[in-house]
C-alpha cells in the first residue's frame, strides 16, 4: 500500500522499533502540517492509507470527498471528533483505531504542576540571562514558588488519567478534591478522596486545578470565565487534555486579571501554536508544545497498533474497524 504518515513534527516515527512493521509498503512521512484544504488534498491524493498522529490534522467531509484513492485511515489512539466518520463511511474509507495509555499524559500533568508551582522554567530562563532568583521583572509576578505538601489539588474528570494524577498528589501529601459526573464523584470517594460540593467550591478553594475530560459537544467550553475568576490569585490552572474545554479566550483574560495567578498548559486551540501567542508572552504561564503523549514508550505503543492495523487491512483481515459499514 501507498501510506502517508502525517504531522511527524520531530521526524521520530522512522526511528521507532515498530516502524519495520511497514516494510514492503511505500511509506512517506510528512514532518510539517499544511492548513489549507486544497494543499492537504494535493498532498494526500496519491495515498491508499493515512496514519494520523492523534488530532493534528482535521479531515472534513469536503476533504475526504476529494481523496478517491484513500481506502484506510489508521488512527493512533482513538478518533476524537477530528475526522468526519459519516463522510469517511460514505466514501468507503475504513477507519481503524488503536490503543492508548494514561501514563505519559498523567506524568506530564504532574511535571507541569511541579514546574508551575516552583516557577522552574522562569527561574531557569532568568538564570541563563544572568538574573539570579528572579521569576519576573514585574513585582506582582516575582513571587517565590510553593511546595505541594498540604495544598489542595482539584481534579475535574476522574478517569484513567485523573486517577493517576490523584495518586501522585496523594504521594506528595496533597489534599485531593474531585469534581465531575456523579459516578466519578462516587468512585473518588471510594478511593478516599473528597468530592466537591459544587463547581464554585471546587474552583474557589483549590490551589491547583487540573482538567481531565474528553472533548465533545457537552464539554466544549465547559470551563467558563466565571469558573476561572473564582480561583485564588495564588492558584494554578493546569490543562493537558484539550484547549477547547475552556471557553475561547477565557484563560488569557483570567491570567491577565490575576485569577488564577498561574497556569501550566500543554494544549492550544491552534497547533502548532503561533509564536506570537499571548500565552507565550506571559511570565505566569508554563507552556509545553502538546507533549502529553509524546514520549518513546507511548509512541511505540500508539504506532505499533496503528501499523499492525494497516498490515491486517492489507492482508485482507481488517481489525479494530470503527466504521465496518465502509467495508460492506
Amino acid at each position: 500500500m501507498k501510506i502517508a504518515i502525517l504531522d511527524d513534527y520531530q521526524d521520530s516515527v522512522r526511528q521507532l522499533d515498530c516502524f519495520k512493521l511497514l516494510d514492503g509498503h511505500d511509506v512517506k512521512v510528512f514532518n510539517n502540517t499544511v492548513r489549507g484544504a486544497g494543499q492537504l488534498v494535493a498532498r494526500l491524493a496519491p495515498f491508499d492509507a493515512l496514519v494520523l498522529i492523534r488530532e493534528r490534522t482535521v479531515f472534513t467531509k469536503a476533504i475526504l470527498e476529494k481523496l478517491p484513492a484513500l481506502k484506510l485511515i489508521s488512527q493512533t489512539g482513538k478518533i476524537s471528533g477530528h475526522v468526519d466518520v459519516a463522510a469517511a463511511t460514505a466514501q468507503r474509507i475504513a477507519i481503524v483505531e488503536g490503543v492508548g495509555d494514561p501514563t505519559a499524559p498523567a506524568e506530564l500533568t504532574w511535571a507541569l504542576i511541579m514546574a508551575a508551582g516552583r516557577r522552574i522554567p522562569q527561574y531557569t530562563a532568568n538564570l541563563k540571562a544572568g538574573v539570579w532568583q528572579q521569576v519576573s521583572p514585574a513585582p506582582e509576578r516575582n513571587s517565590i514558588g510553593v511546595a505541594l505538601k498540604g495544598r489542595t489539588l482539584g481534579i475535574w474528570g476522574y478517569g484513567k488519567i485523573g486517577r493517576m494524577v490523584a495518586g501522585y498528589g496523594k504521594a506528595f501529601g496533597m489534599k485531593i478534591v474531585v469534581w465531575g459526573r456523579e459516578a466519578s464523584l462516587e468512585q473518588a470517594q471510594k478511593d478516599g478522596y473528597t468530592a466537591a460540593a459544587g463547581k464554585e467550591e471546587f474552583f474557589s478553594t483549590t490551589d491547583f486545578v487540573s482538567v481531565h475530560l474528553r472533548l465533545n459537544d457537552a464539554t466544549r467550553g465547559i470551563v467558563t470565565a466565571q469558573d476561572l475568576a473564582q480561583m485564588k490569585p495564588t492558584a494554578t490552572f493546569i490543562n493537558t487534555s484539550r484547549a477547547e474545554l475552556v471557553a475561547s479566550g477565557a484563560l488569557e483574560t483570567a491570567l491577565q486579571q490575576g485569577r488564577p495567578g498561574f497556569a501550566g498548559i500543554d494544549v492550544f486551540e491552534t497547533e502548532p501554536l503561533p509564536h506570537d501567542s499571548p500565552l507565550l508572552r506571559m511570565d505566569n504561564v508554563v507552556a509545553t508544545p502538546h507533549l502529553g503523549y509524546v514520549e518513546k514508550d507511548g509512541y511505540e505503543l500508539y504506532f505499533r497498533a496503528a501499523f499492525q492495523n494497516i498490515v491486517d487491512f492489507a492482508n485482507g483481515a481488517p481489525k479494530n474497524v470503527l466504521n465496518p459499514e465502509a467495508l460492506a
